[in-house]
């Protein structure tokens, strides 16, 4: 097949900052990949009575809402994901901002789920917290906000890969959405570094559905489009069941994941290709969807559609909030029955109904005249 290339006509500009000793050049960080998930020669997490009395620490007076994450916390936090990895990763802000966001992620995911005391920060106050309390990020307290800003820049800059995943009828696909906000997407997510495309699309896509691509992906079955600065591939998964199990495999991240029919994705109009026609924001969707139609075109489905049944889209996993006490419980549930199929019944329903046994006829007649 052919690669698909598009070039958006957004650019997003880039600006770089280095300090006097934190200074070189990084390629790829992978993306959202919660702390939990990650090899312990990357984090060492100590597992000691003290270290994990820092990491849920609570006072013994009434805890404040909403306070601040005490020293002891904060200090644990950044021996943890910014002390103890390889000098390499201290090398550069980029690669130190993506450290403290990992730290930021297990922060929000682990310290302040366990302790309902602690405010909830987003990561630009969080970094400004890190960088305050570490003795090896102080000095740069007076450069934070270009430093901020040089990381928000380079993060648009990451090559982004996933997959296109198609069903057995071609006329639906898989898609995840965030876990705040209402936008769909494709399963995707930013390379790590030195990761190779098609492998990045198979962790992103196992991390984000639970579903492993890596026996059905086809490195020459790609589209790809460029948005600003960023590349962004997704490989085509073709023929995949309906009723395979999906869930993702992080926390806090994937909201819902559902079948789409292709029909639903096509935008509203001409001018306007932010929303579909039912109503979905198709911002990282619509820019593929006509190199998808070309390549449906010219393969088979395993499964030919129906057109007088038409399949709906079905959604397969979901995250629903409970609220127990002042804390927040995910509950996890598969959602895999299949949408109710219109039964016809309608009168001459038996005569439009009505097929010839073409098989058997055509022995009839061959033994007839043998």
């Amino acid at each position: 097949m052919d690669i698909h290339r598009i070039e958006s006509n957004e650019h997003i500009g880039f600006y770089r900052f280095a300090a006097a000793t934190l200074v070189g050049v990084c390629s790829g960080e992978g993306r959202r990949k919660r702390a939990e998930n990650l090899h312990p020669p990357f984090f060492p997490i100590s597992n000691s009575p003290n270290s994990m009395a820092a990491l849920h620490h609570s006072s013994s007076t009434t805890p404040v809402k909403n306070g601040l994450p005490p020293q002891e916390l904060i200090d644990d936090l950044c021996s943890r994901f910014v002390l103890n990895v390889p000098k390499e990763d201290l090398q550069s802000f980029e690669r130190i901002l993506f450290l403290i966001e990992y730290a930021h992620w297990f922060y929000e995911d682990n310290s302040v789920e366990r302790n309902p005391s602690l405010k909830s920060l987003n990561l630009k106050e969080f970094t400004s917290l890190m960088f305050k309390s570490c003795d090896v990020l102080r000095p740069y307290v007076a450069h934070i906000d270009d430093i901020f800003k040089d990381f928000t820049s380079y993060k648009v800059r990451v090559p982004v890969t996933g997959a296109i995943i198609l069903d057995e009828t071609f006329e639906r696909c898989l898609l995840v959405k965030g876990w705040k906000g209402s936008s769909w997407s494709f399963p995707r997510g930013k390379k790590s570094k030195d990761e190779e495309d098609h492998a990045c699309a198979i962790r992103e896509v196992l991390e984000e559905t639970g579903f492993d691509i890596s026996n059905l992906l086809k490195k020459s079955e790609y589209i790809e489009v460029i948005f600003g600065p960023q590349r962004v591939r997704l490989y085509i998964i073709a023929g995949v069941k309906d009723d395979n199990l999906f869930a993702p495999q992080t926390k806090k991240e994937i909201s819902e994941i559902a079948w789409h029919r292709l029909d639903d994705l096509e935008p509203a109009s001409d001018n306007v290709i932010s929303r579909g026609m039912s109503g979905l924001k198709l911002y990282m969707i619509a820019p593929f969807l006509a190199s998808l139609r070309s390549w449906i075109l010219t393969h088979h489905p395993p499964v030919r559609p129906n057109p007088d049944i038409p399949i709906r889209g079905l959604t397969v996993w979901k995250a629903k909030n409970s609220s127990i006490g002042s804390s927040s419980t995910i509950i996890m549930e598969s959602q895999i029955s299949k949408a109710e199929v219109e039964v016809d019944t309608g009168p001459g329903k038996s005569f439009r109904n009505f097929k010839f046994d073409t098989a058997s006829i055509l022995q009839s007649m061959e033994r007839a005249f043998s």
